[in-house]
């Protein structure tokens, strides 16, 4: 499904700018867009967040589920 590629897209690039802040102390997202409180930042933040929460779907849904070739 498209939504869950997109979705786990985004919750890549939030893991590895968390890694860089955990291991860097390093804001990626923060870097390009000018910072945290810029409003470009906060609305990759929020995409990100939305991600995950659409994600925890992944969870319970049916291993039977097949995707269509496209």
């Amino acid at each position: 499904m498209l939504m869950d590629r997109i979705a786990l897209a985004l919750l890549i690039v939030g893991g590895v700018n968390w890694g860089s802040v955990g291991l860097f102390r390093f804001d990626i997202v923060a870097w390009l867009f000018g910072g945290q409180t810029a409003t470009v930042s906060r609305v990759v933040y929020t995409l990100v967040g939305l991600a995950a929460l659409w994600c925890v779907s992944l969870l319970f849904r049916s291993d039977s589920i097949v995707e269509e070739d496209i």
